[in-house]
């Protein structure tokens, strides 16, 4: 038996070795790489017991596969994410991909505004990760004993206006949120977003194009009142407002074709930075210190950017 291993191995692996390296040359630079390489050779010769054809075309696919594997982080047990309600679409992703690299593993995400996170975190409730839109609501955690790692800021936002495609008020710049009978829909302002469109608001009050008394005309079209954004972007989206401000990553290809877009000169803008940390008495704090790497690791912050976030800036580079 051992003997026609043997002999198959020998007639089999060195094609498969020329048609592998002849893809990965385009791929490996250095040594490491090669190894990776030789490791996945050897495993389809005498770790799959069907034998296939193997094209150089696939050398680049599972080179890609094992890029990707690598960067997800290994984790065991379930893990519980406190996160802004911003974050849904990036963070589910996220999460997708751990749980399919891990097998067994579920991961658990509680979406809501920042300051309700906050305020379960304080009465007791149980996770992992608290992933905050906001530094003032992350400091409080802190002070309140709940946060048992130091923050890390892993993503930037801005603001944007949207308005329903039919655009029934006819909001077509920033000045018309000022106009009487528009229906204006923000987070409170306890809500980081809500907190940073009003900041926007006054920023535009001391320039004269917009006059000192637009951000309280603008709050005086104010309609609703909403615990979390993507509650601001779902009575936009439905037309049950004239206009909202969100964050430039709430306009995601499903939301789209329902809003138009009103962008907020940086003049106005105000950029919010989200920190993350490991939740004091973490039931899976290895897991939790797991996910965060791997949010401020290059693929995470690929993804986040693909979900229009802005990536972290890189550190200064020392003299």
């Amino acid at each position: 038996m051992q003997k026609s291993i043997g002999v198959w191995l020998a007639a089999v692996l060195p094609g498969w070795c020329r048609a592998y390296l002849r893809a990965a040359r385009q791929h490996l630079i250095l040594g490491g790489g090669a190894l990776v390489l030789g490791c996945i050779i050897v495993g389809y010769g005498v770790g799959w017991a069907q034998p296939r054809a193997l094209y150089p075309g696939d050398a680049g696919a599972l080179w890609r596969t094992v890029q990707a594997t690598t960067e997800v982080p290994r984790i065991q047990g379930p893990l519980t994410i406190f996160t802004a309600a911003s974050l849904t679409d990036a963070f589910q992703e996220m999460g997708a991909t751990m749980e399919q690299a891990n097998a067994g593993t579920q991961v658990i995400f509680n979406f809501a505004g920042s300051p309700t996170l906050r305020t379960q975190l304080a009465q007791g409730a149980r996770a992992d990760v608290f992933a905050s839109a906001d530094e003032p609501n992350m400091q409080g955690a802190q002070k309140e004993g709940t946060i048992a790692s130091e923050p890390r800021i892993f993503a930037r936002n801005r603001l944007v206006a949207i308005v329903p495609a039919a655009n029934p008020a006819q909001v077509t710049r920033l000045h018309d949120l000022a106009k009487s009978g528009v229906k204006l829909v923000l987070t409170t302002k306890e809500v980081p977003v809500g907190n940073y469109s009003r900041q926007a608001l006054a920023k535009m009050s001391q320039v004269a194009a917009f006059g000192p008394e637009f951000a309280t005309r603008v709050l005086a079209n104010l309609v609703s009142e909403e615990a979390n954004v993507k509650q601001v972007v779902a009575k936009v989206q439905l037309g049950e407002a004239h206009a909202g401000i969100v964050y430039a990553s709430d306009v995601t290809p499903a939301v789209r074709g329902a809003v138009q877009v009103l962008a907020i000169p940086d003049p106005f803008n105000v950029i919010a930075h989200y920190p993350i940390a490991v939740v004091n008495g973490a039931p899976n704090a290895a897991g939790a210190r797991a996910f965060i790497d791997y949010v401020l690791s290059p693929a995470g912050q690929a993804l986040l950017t693909k979900h229009g976030f802005l990536a972290v800036e890189p550190p200064p580079r020392a003299n």
